[in-house]
């Protein structure tokens, strides 16, 4: 007896979660906006990073 293969493959909703291309997209593009902000504000107050963490 031999088993018959599905007519159609489900498409299946990507996760959201865990190690998979949105997620690293998504981190990326949040990694990107954080280091511009960083970069705006040290412009905008003349101190860097450390100054604001009070390591300095």
């Amino acid at each position: 007896m031999t088993q018959r293969q599905p007519a159609i493959t489900p498409k299946l909703e990507e996760p959201k979660f865990g190690f998979n291309e949105y997620a690293e997209r998504l981190n990326g593009r949040a990694a990107m906006i954080g280091f511009a902000l960083v970069i705006v504000i040290e412009y905008v107050t003349n101190q860097g990073v450390v100054s604001w963490l009070g390591l300095k």
